[in-house]
């Protein structure tokens, strides 16, 4: 399991004990806006951090001086292996936007990846709507490559029309 620092933040294995911080931010409707799922309750959250807790595709990302949980990133391996592609993806608690912490967060996982991982490729998924996100995986380096109707599900705006996703691929 990945567990790498930063000069602000640790990124580690979760843990049962995280579902307060989860249920802290997952219980807000705006933070899923872009999301499939919608706002969740404790029960969910503390049955969230025990499953996630047992798996590797998730990383919670703490601060360092406190080790409170502000978000977490998924990062997995895509199939076909041989392929060595990784998928990225992150929410975080609103309450830490604009500090820079997603961004601080995310290289330390990208350099992961590469570095030691061997990837080939690390791709993301986002939302065409979603502006802070695309920032953020621009300044990552990242680069759109595609715009796929339909490429994942999300809940119907309110309008009906189901969002779009964009595809964005960083290679070594």
């Amino acid at each position: 399991m990945i567990i790498l620092e930063s000069e602000r933040l640790m990124l580690r294995k979760f843990e049962a004990s995280d579902w307060r911080d989860l249920h802290e931010y997952l219980s807000q409707e705006n933070v899923l806006k872009y999301e499939p799922d919608t706002a969740r309750n404790e029960e969910e959250c503390k049955l969230m951090a025990a499953e996630r807790s047992q798996g590797n595709a998730f990383v919670a990302v703490c601060l360092k001086n406190t080790n409170k949980m502000i978000g977490h990133i998924y990062f997995a391996q895509r199939e076909p292996e041989p392929f060595l592609t990784w998928m990225i993806g992150y929410i975080f608690n609103p309450e830490f936007y604009g500090k820079g912490y997603a961004t601080e967060a995310c290289q330390a996982v990208l350099k992961y990846g590469f570095e030691e991982l061997g990837a080939h490729r690390i791709m993301a998924l986002c939302n065409p709507d979603n502006a802070p996100s695309w920032r953020l995986l621009e300044r990552l380096s990242m680069r759109r490559e595609g715009h796929f109707k339909k490429e994942a599900f999300f809940r119907k705006q309110k309008v009906g029309s189901l969002f779009g996703m964009m595809r964005i691929n960083i290679r070594s």
